[in-house]
């Protein structure tokens, strides 16, 4: 790390207008606690990837077969990376070029559907995410969604999803989630896909750590014919995402990442992913993956006994959804304004079929990842229950709430930040 080191001095004298609001994120992560469930501090070795000379090569094309001399070590490490995520996810196929999230998931969308085709997917108040179809976005006017909800409980209702299908008859059935606190039933969608005759699509992002972990299902379990997931959040990794498939659909899923959607992949950033994947593969992944299951428990079990009210009244994941109005009386964007100034960083979340806008919804996510990769344990989580129903109860006590702030910060130099201090 000591090149780093020598390339934050020389930041630091070139331009000290960036440096300065490096240094005050880097404080921000120490002194508090990271509880958006899709956020994660990522590992030395991949902030070391990430500022590489990788960074300066063109690579477009793939393997083997590039559009640029020079690519002995970026195929190297690319086919490194595909060989990993295959293993891992135990899949024939893996495309590891996807810049972020939303190429990955309209990658997949314009390699099997033509414009005004079909998609079925997770409403986006019931916890779908915004490639899911949101009208606002590009893919949501170039296909045509529909969509499948919650019941009263919280849950996906299967009949409601058959029946959905079967009317609309999708290309695509699409499971997955950003707010969602629930596992999947993937073999319920994989026998609504196969009545209609859909492509099986499920997006994993959230939980891709998880489920390379073996502490949720695998969608490949359940014959899906394309996995998504981004390469951060449970995985620990870069900002990236990856597209992993059947053969039979290999050559179109590459196609449409690399002409059709993408130029040149940033090697940087797959270098990072193919570290990451394989500290996925090592035994102590397996613990980590299964102490942020544990660690979810425990902060949604601490919340329920002092009277919060959650999204499906719990979890089976990584996160939770606090219902702020039915909890509190206040919408989510106080919630998360609130907790910052204790230096408990949370987002503000729709609920199901929220009647209050998306700036000032009506819940707000919680979750354990970053949380645990510092090295939180059950008992540290009762803690932070304690402390967010406290903030969100006294928001208007200035003393109470920098009394707390204090007590948090302390808390927090307990556990080291990965990349920024010796574990």
């Amino acid at each position: 790390m000591a090149g780093m080191t020598s390339h934050s001095a020389l930041l630091a004298c070139s331009d000290p207008c960036v440096a300065e609001a490096i240094r005050g994120e880097e404080l921000r992560q120490r002194c508090g606690v990271e509880l958006i469930p899709s956020e994660n501090y990522t590992y030395p070795e991949v902030l070391a990837a990430l500022g590489s000379v990788l960074t300066n090569k063109y690579a477009e094309g793939y393997p083997g077969r590039r559009y640029y001399g020079g690519q002995r070590f970026t195929d190297a490490i690319e086919e490194l990376a595909r060989e990993r995520a295959t293993r891992l996810f135990r899949c024939d196929h893996a495309n590891v070029q996807p810049l972020s999230g939303s190429p990955m998931n309209q990658a997949v969308y314009l390699a099997f559907l033509a414009p005004g085709d079909t998609i079925l997917g997770m409403d986006l108040s019931h916890g779908g995410h915004l490639t899911h179809g949101a009208p606002v976005s590009h893919m949501g006017r170039i296909f045509r969604f529909v969509r499948y909800k919650t019941d009263a409980a919280g849950r996906i209702d299967f009949d409601e999803v058959r029946a959905i299908a079967r009317a609309e008859r999708p290309r695509i059935v699409l499971c997955g989630y950003t707010s969602y606190p629930r596992d999947l039933d993937y073999a319920g969608f994989r026998r609504v896909a196969d009545e209609v005759g859909a492509i099986a699509m499920a997006d994993i992002s959230h939980v891709g750590g998880l489920v390379a972990a073996g502490v949720l299902r695998n969608p490949f379990d359940y014959g899906f014919d394309v996995v998504t997931t981004t390469t951060h959040k449970t995985l620990r990794g870069p900002r990236g995402g990856i597209v992993l498939c059947a053969k039979r659909h290999a050559a179109r899923i590459d196609q449409s990442v690399f002409p059709g959607l993408q130029g040149g992949p940033h090697m940087n950033a797959i270098a990072g992913t193919a570290i990451a994947l394989g500290k996925a593969s090592l035994p102590a992944f397996k613990d980590y993956a299964a102490q942020v299951l544990r660690n979810a428990r425990a902060l949604a079990e601490a919340l329920l006994v002092r009277g919060a009210v959650l999204v499906t009244g719990g979890t089976d994941n990584h996160m939770m959804v606090l219902d702020t109005v039915a909890t509190l009386g206040i919408d989510g964007r106080d919630a998360e304004r609130t907790l910052d100034a204790v230096s408990i960083t949370a987002n503000k979340q729709v609920i199901p079929d929220d009647p209050k806008p998306p700036l000032r919804p009506s819940g707000l996510r919680l979750g354990t990842p970053a949380a645990t990769t510092r090295g939180m344990r059950e008992a540290d989580m009762e803690r932070l229950a304690a402390w967010i129903l406290t903030a969100l109860h006294d928001r208007d006590d200035a003393e109470a709430r920098e009394a707390l702030r204090k007590d948090v910060e302390a808390f927090c130099t307990r556990f080291p930040v990965p990349g920024l201090d010796a574990a």
